[in-house]
């Protein structure tokens, strides 16, 4: 329940992030995350892959639908994709990396507990 929580977090935050400040804003967000919340690395790092994932695939539907697949469709010709679907897989993928990489370190920064 508390990754579910997580990644509802991330997304949220990284939405009011973008739209203030630059697309990056989200792996500080993710960065912070998982500085605060914890965990290990390996869970760290889908949490803010999912939470990043989610958010810019969300943002690129509203996007694509609102002008008809014209502007992905064309990006996906100049970037020699088949299709504007693949277009916005890249995309969300792309931000699934950078917030879980950053996500990750967050984590791996967070010292462990002492026994």
């Amino acid at each position: 329940m508390r990754f579910f929580l997580s990644v509802l977090l991330i997304t949220l935050l990284s939405a009011l992030a973008e739209y203030f400040f630059p697309w990056w804003s989200v792996a500080v967000v993710s960065f912070l995350a998982a500085l605060l919340v914890g965990g290990k690395p390996g869970k760290a790092f889908l949490m803010g892959f999912f939470g990043v994932g989610l958010l810019w695939l969300t943002d690129a539907l509203l996007h694509d639908i609102a002008n008809e697949h014209i502007l992905s469709t064309r990006m996906a010709s100049l970037f020699h994709l088949s299709n504007y679907t693949l277009f916005i897989a890249v995309t969300v993928l792309i931000g699934g990396l950078v917030g879980g990489l950053a996500a990750r370190a967050g984590a791996l920064l967070k010292p462990a507990p002492k026994d």
